[in-house]
């Protein structure tokens, strides 16, 4: 387990918050790099990369990456997200789970006839129509055309990927890659932040910007998200054979300036918001980032916007 002392980020950032960021994208992006060097060794024999990981863990961003890093050696990458194979809201009955509320986590909410079905033709070249899931009216419809060039490589990301349940026979023409916050945040009195409270400061901010959900909205799906990863995708994450920690040592700072003012409201309105205190109290100890000094292509733009890639 890597951990980073709050002192440490700050004073990175008080010496040179620029070339903090950029140390911390190079490295990511060298692990992206090697990855892509595999990918590229066996492209032929497994044309597709399968990529999972828990909610806000920057699956998109990932996949978005490793698809440029390959178009720049001349390798046509496709980046298909697997929520678009979400069921309508008039297909899609929601389980109800333990703790009486709509277990939207499950993998009984992807249209997995239709995904095994374009998988299949994907590999062998066929030509699919793909599907576009829109959230705001929770209803599909068509997208774009694809077909699969001899050379080309596709990347699934979803929550689900590595499951089989979902993914079917994919694993016999498929690379598998895990991704998600691995890295912990040591705070002033020695607590140790967990990586899910960073994610889930990505899921905040990601949500209040593009999702139109409130802070306390996010907040209330906290327990079901965290028992659909542990129930849905925990399982599976030893079949991947990259696995990526996407723990940026700026994120907390530059997320301050978007979380910090919500959170203390929170504290004082939100009931049981004891639990999500270790959260606040990294976003009071941590120096800021500026958004200025974040490049348009970081992971982090996921989250916050004014990405140069589309989401």
């Amino acid at each position: 387990m890597k951990k980073i002392h709050v002192c440490a980020i700050n004073r990175k950032v008080r010496d040179d918050e620029k070339l903090f960021v950029e140390e911390c994208d190079r490295k990511y992006n060298e692990k992206l790099v090697a990855i892509a060097d595999s990918i590229e060794e066996h492209q032929k024999e497994k044309p597709i990369l399968l990529l999972a990981g828990p909610s806000g863990a920057g699956k998109t961003t990932t996949a978005l990456k490793i698809e440029e890093i390959l178009d720049s050696r001349g390798i046509h990458t496709h980046t298909i997200s697997m929520d678009d194979y979400f069921l309508p809201a008039d297909s899609f009955t929601a389980v109800i789970g333990e703790d009486g509320k709509p277990d939207y986590e499950s993998p009984d909410r992807i249209d997995r006839k239709l995904l095994y079905e374009h998988m299949e033709k994907i590999n062998s070249g066929e030509e699919v129509v793909l599907p576009k899931f829109e959230f705001s009216e929770q209803c599909r419809r068509d997208g774009e055309k694809l077909r699969r060039n001899k050379n080309d490589i596709v990347v699934f990301e979803g929550i689900h990927a590595l499951n089989p349940e979902v993914t079917g026979a994919a694993g016999d023409y498929a690379r598998c890659m895990y991704v998600s916050v691995r890295s912990r945040l040591e705070l002033k009195d020695g607590e140790l932040l967990h990586p899910c409270y960073i994610r889930l400061m990505r899921r905040l901010i990601r949500d209040g910007f593009f999702r139109g959900r409130s802070a306390a909205e996010t907040l209330d799906m906290f327990d079901s998200v965290e028992a659909g990863e542990n129930k849905y995708i925990m399982p599976y994450k030893h079949r991947a054979e990259f696995s990526v920690d996407t723990f940026h040592a700026y994120e907390p700072a530059l997320y301050k300036n978007y979380l910090l003012n919500t959170l203390r409201r929170e504290s004082r309105s939100y009931k049981d918001f004891e639990r999500f205190l270790p959260m606040l109290k990294a976003l009071e100890e941590i120096e800021p980032v500026m958004l200025e000094s974040v490049p348009v292509n970081s992971l982090a733009r996921e989250f916050v916007g004014e990405s140069s890639y589309s989401y």
